[in-house]
C-alpha cells in the first residue's frame, strides 16, 4: 500500500465550502422523507391510486435504509467523493423520473431509486466530515447538520403543502415540483464537491462481500415490509405479515453468520466489541424512533384536531426546528471548546422524554403556546443527542473503519425511524378504532337519533379520510375528535419510555479524550484501510 498524497489539514474556509456541498446533499435526502406526505392527496387524486399511496413513502424508506451500510463499506474501498457523487446522481435521476411519472407504479419505482441515492447522502455526509475534521473540532461543524434535520422537519411539510396547493407551476402539475425542486440543489452539490472535495487517497486491495450485501438488503427489506406496510395495513396476524417477518429474520440471521466468516464484511461484527459503537447504535435507533414519532404525529394532530391546513401545520412546527437548530449548534461549539460530550446525550434524552410526557396533555382546546413549549423541548433533546453520538462514535473507532462505522450508525438510526413510525402508527390506528367505537356507542345509547341518520360507512371511513369529520353533526364531530385526542395521547405516553431507555443507555457511555489535529493526522497516516478520493 502506498499513499498518493500526504495528509493536509484543511483551513476553516475550505471546510466550510465542503460543508456547503455536504449540507445541500443531506438536505435533499432529509427533505424527501417528509415533503411527500402533504402532497400525497394531490398525487392520489391525479393517479387514482389510493390503495397504493403508502408505497410512495415506504419505497423511499426501504431502499434508503437498506443501502446505508453498503455505501459506508464501498466508500471505504473506492473513495468518498466518487461514491458520494454517485449517490447524488442516483438521487437526481430518481427525482427527475418521479416528477415525470404517469401512474402510481412508475412513481413508486422512481421513489425507490430516489431512496437508493438518499441512503448514500445520509451516510456519507457524516463520514466525509469525519475524514477531514478531527473529533475535538468536529462539534462546531456537525452542529450545522442538526440544523439541516431541523430545517427539513419544517420545510418538508411546508413545501409539500405549498406545491400541492397549486394546480400548475410553469406548465407542470404543482405536486411534481416536490421532485423537480431537487434538481438545482443536487447540481450545486455536485459542482461544489467536484471543485473542493480533493482529499488524500490510500490504495489498497479490496473485495466486495456481494453475498453479505444481498442478505442484508433482502433481510432488512422483508422485515421493513412486515412492520411498516403489511402489519399496519393488513393486520399483524396476516399471512403476508408473518411470512415477510419470518423470511426477514431468517435472512438476517444468515447475514450475521456469513459476516462472521467473510473476508471483507459489509458490517464487521468486530465493531460490536467496541463499547461506544454498540451503545451509540442503540442510542441512534432510539433517537430515530423518537424523532419520527414526533415529526409524524405532531402535524397529524395539528391538521386533524386543530384543523390547520398542511401549510399552516408546517409553519407551526417551527418551534421544533428552533429547538433542534439551537441546541445542535450550541452543543457542537461547547464540545469543541471543552472536549466533553457525554453530558449532552444524557441531557438530550432526558429533555426529550419530559417533552413527550408533556404532550400527553394535548387536547382539543390546548393553546398553541403550550404545544410550542413541548415541541421546543423535544427539538432541544434531539439537537443535544443526534450529532453528539456521531462524534463519540467516530472518536472511538480506527480511521480505517470510519466509513463503515459511521454509516452503520446512520443505518441503525434509520431502522429506528422506520420501526418507530410503524409502532406509533399501529398504536394510533388500534386506539383510534377502540375510542371511536366506544364514543359512538355512547352517543347511540344516549341520543340515537344523532347517529341513526349517518351512513355507517362514513363513520367507518373517518379513520382513513379525516375530511369526513367536517360533514358530521357537531356532537359526533366532538366524539370523533375526542377519539383522536385520546389516541395521540396514548402514542406520546408510549414514546416517552422508549426515549427514556436512551437516557439510561447514555449514562453508560465512556467519555474518552477527543483526538486533536495532531492525533488525527497521525491516525490518518497510520491507517492502511481507508481509500479516500
Amino acid at each position: 500500500m502506498n499513499t498518493n498524497a500526504p495528509a493536509k489539514e484543511l483551513t476553516h474556509r475550505e471546510i466550510m465550502v465542503i460543508l456547503g456541498g455536504l449540507m445541500t446533499g443531506l438536505l435533499l435526502a432529509a427533505l424527501d422523507q417528509t415533503i411527500v406526505s402533504t402532497a400525497l392527496k394531490s398525487i392520489v387524486e391525479d393517479f387514482q391510486g389510493l390503495e397504493h399511496y403508502t408505497w410512495v413513502v415506504t419505497a423511499y424508506l426501504l431502499t434508503s435504509t437498506a443501502s446505508t451500510p453498503l455505501y459506508g463499506k464501498i466508500s471505504d474501498l473506492y473513495g468518498r467523493r466518487i461514491v458520494f457523487q454517485f449517490a447524488i446522481v442516483t438521487f437526481l435521476i430518481g427525482s427527475l423520473l418521479a416528477g415525470a411519472a404517469q401512474d402510481m407504479n412508475q412513481l413508486i419505482a422512481t421513489r425507490a431509486l430516489q431512496g437508493l441515492g438518499a441512503g448514500g447522502l445520509m451516510a456519507l455526509t457524516f463520514v466525509i466530515i469525519g475524514d477531514i475534521v478531527p473529533p475535538r473540532e468536529r462539534g462546531r461543524y456537525q452542529g450545522y447538520f442538526g440544523a439541516v434535520w431541523g430545517l427539513s422537519s419544517v420545510a418538508g411539510p411546508l413545501l409539500g403543502g405549498f406545491f400541492s396547493d397549486r394546480e400548475t407551476i410553469l406548465g407542470f402539475d404543482g405536486w411534481r415540483w416536490i421532485f423537480y425542486i431537487n434538481i438545482p440543489f443536487g447540481i450545486a452539490a455536485l459542482v461544489i464537491t467536484s471543485a473542493v472535495l480533493h482529499l488524500p487517497r490510500v490504495k489498497r486491495e479490496h473485495s466486495i462481500d456481494y453475498l453479505g450485501a444481498i442478505l442484508l438488503v433482502t433481510g432488512v427489506t422483508s422485515i421493513l415490509l412486515a412492520v411498516s406496510v403489511y402489519g399496519p395495513q393488513e393486520g399483524w396476524s396476516d399471512s403476508r405479515t408473518i411470512g415477510y417477518l419470518s423470511v426477514g429474520l431468517i435472512l438476517s440471521a444468515l447475514f450475521v453468520w456469513w459476516e462472521s466468516k467473510a473476508k471483507e464484511p459489509i458490517i464487521p461484527l468486530s465493531l460490536f466489541k467496541n463499547h461506544t459503537f454498540t451503545l451509540t447504535s442503540i442510542l441512534g435507533a432510539i433517537i430515530g424512533a423518537g424523532m419520527f414519532g414526533a415529526i409524524v404525529m405532531l402535524p397529524l394532530y395539528m391538521q386533524v384536531v386543530k384543523g390547520y391546513s398542511a401549510t399552516d401545520a408546517g409553519l407551526k412546527l417551527i418551534p421544533l426546528m428552533l429547538g433542534i437548530v439551537t441546541t445542535s449548534i450550541l452543543s457542537g461549539k461547547l464540545i469543541s471548546k471543552h472536549g466533553h460530550y457525554k453530558r449532552f446525550p444524557i441531557m438530550g434524552t432526558a429533555i426529550m422524554t419530559i417533552g413527550l410526557l408533556f404532550m400527553y396533555r394535548l387536547g382539543i382546546d390546548t393553546p398553541y403556546w403550550q404545544l410550542s413549549i413541548y415541541a421546543v423541548m423535544v427539538g432541544a433533546g434531539l439537537g443535544l443527542s443526534m450529532q453528539t453520538i456521531v462524534i463519540a462514535l467516530q472518536n472511538s473507532v480506527e480511521f480505517k473503519d470510519m466509513g463503515v462505522a459511521t454509516s452503520s450508525n446512520t443505518f441503525f438510526r434509520s431502522l429506528g425511524s422506520v420501526f418507530g413510525t410503524a409502532l406509533f402508527g399501529a398504536i394510533l390506528t388500534n386506539r383510534l378504532g377502540h375510542y371511536l367505537t366506544t364514543n359512538i356507542a355512547e352517543i347511540r345509547a344516549n341520543n340515537p337519533d344523532v347517529v341513526n341518520g349517518i351512513d355507517p360507512q362514513k363513520l367507518q371511513d373517518v379513520q382513513s379520510n379525516t375530511s369526513i369529520i367536517a360533514e358530521l353533526p357537531p356532537q359526533v364531530q366532538s366524539a370523533v375528535l375526542d377519539a383522536f385526542v385520546h389516541s395521540f395521547q396514548i402514542v406520546f405516553i408510549t414514546a416517552a419510555p422508549v426515549v427514556a431507555i436512551g437516557f439510561f443507555v447514555a449514562l453508560f457511555l465512556r467519555e474518552t479524550p477527543l483526538r486533536t489535529s495532531e492525533d488525527y493526522a497521525a491516525a490518518r497516516k497510520e491507517s492502511a484501510g481507508d481509500a479516500i478520493g
